[in-house]
């Protein structure tokens, strides 16, 4: 058995930041002040003992709330900020793509402009040589790349460093909140280069507050939360527990001074052992009825039901079965339900079950996890075959009739 390959090693990082709490020009007062000891600043720690490890070929997405170190932690592996304590070690060349405009120069033309970002990045002139016409290509900006950048949109300049970035033929690439960059026709071309990139073996870092990209893309993903790891592992998971601390409504607390809060305050559960069970085959024809069996622990007296849609495995497309789940749970306690639907408007489909427990105000209080998510397949018999323009009509009547998760 080979040894993995580690692109980039976090270990034990912590990081802290002195903010001042007076200011002074004054050495007497300066003075006086260190003899009381007042040191004139107070520490806030951004990171506390983070570590995980990324493999080659990995696409790993950093998860957390805004402020909660994220972007400290990325420009720590970009070597751009040392850690107080701690140490990364990254194996292979790295381009950052943190924040956009860095590197940039709006009285340079959009060429000079890329020659100038490669060498930020540490590519010799030949290598942007080698990479210059991808990189102008996938922005499709070829008919201003000698203007100067101040000429450009808004949009235009997102396109040329976002373009500079990923085209770069780095070993470890990272991607900090770029998924609503460009336009709607850019940005599905940026959907198509993440499958390439997935599939093609190389690193990429993904940081994000899209959980449906987090699921989509990543194999790995850490969840980071007031400094510390919260979770680390399967992207399903971690992104379900994201969107679950984000649906609990905390009360207001009062203002804490000159003291840090170290410890993340717990996450009050209201539903436990959320599980689901496949009672039919899993694979059946379109005139089948599958049968599912959930259970769920209610914590507390409340009005509970059960939300479902299911995903195309080969698309990654939501579709939402006419069948709902109406059934209303009050009763502090396990329960069991069971549900049966079928797929009369499918050729072939992998789908998979997504669900959650919500409440009466459709708050999520539950996802199924996805080590416990059955997976179906449909397939219709050859003579029984729906023609493209009916498959393409009946999916449509899905989507309209339906509801998204």
């Amino acid at each position: 058995m080979t040894d993995k390959q580690i692109a980039v090693k976090v270990d034990h990082v912590s990081k802290f930041f002195k903010l001042p709490t007076e200011a002074t020009q004054s050495l007497r007062t300066t003075m006086v002040n260190r003899f009381k000891g007042i040191k004139g600043y107070k520490e806030q720690h951004v990171l506390k003992d983070i570590s995980f490890e990324v493999e080659k070929g990995d696409f790993f997405g950093i998860l957390g709330r805004n402020g909660s170190g994220k972007s400290t932690l990325l420009k720590i592996i970009s070597q751009i900020y040392v850690p107080e304590k701690g140490s990364v070690t990254v194996n292979g060349k790295l381009v950052s793509f943190i924040e956009l405009g860095v590197g940039f120069n709006p009285e340079l033309t959009g060429r000079e402009n890329v020659y100038l970002n490669g060498a930020l990045l540490g590519f010799s002139r030949e290598e942007i040589d080698a990479m210059y016409d991808d990189i102008v290509e996938f922005a499709e900006l070829q008919e201003f790349m000698n203007q100067k950048l101040k000429n450009y949109s808004s949009g235009m300049q997102v396109r040329l460093a976002f373009s500079v970035a990923i085209k770069a033929q780095g070993d470890i690439l990272i991607l900090d909140e770029v998924l609503a960059v460009g336009d709607e026709a850019f940005q599905r071309k940026c959907n198509d280069y993440f499958m390439e990139r997935k599939e093609s073996g190389k690193t990429t870092i993904l940081v994000t507050h899209d959980m449906g990209a987090v699921k989509k893309y990543c194999n790995k993903a850490v969840l980071i939360e007031n400094g510390l790891v919260k979770a680390l592992g399967n992207p399903y998971d971690v992104a379900n527990q994201y969107s679950l601390d984000n649906t609990v409504t905390s009360a207001p607390q009062a203002a804490v001074e000159d003291e840090q809060v170290d410890e993340v305050p717990p996450v009050q559960l209201e539903v436990e052992h959320f599980t689901a069970k496949l009672l039919s085959r899993p694979n059946m024809t379109p005139t089948d009825e599958f049968e599912f069996e959930f259970s769920y622990e209610l914590l507390k007296e409340q009005s509970t039901h059960i939300a479902m849609s299911f995903v195309d495995l080969d698309t990654n497309v939501g579709y939402y079965n006419d069948n709902s789940m109406d059934i209303a749970i009050h009763k502090k306690g396990k329960h069991v339900v069971h549900y049966r639907c079928s797929f009369p408007y499918f050729n072939q489909a992998r789908l998979k079950l997504v669900a959650t427990v919500r409440d009466e105000h459709k708050r999520v209080l539950a996802f199924l996890p996805e080590e416990n998510t059955p997976v179906i397949f449909v397939e219709r018999e050859r003579d029984e075959m729906l023609t493209a323009s009916e498959q393409d009509a009946a999916t449509g009547l899905l989507k309209r009739n339906g509801q998204w998760m």
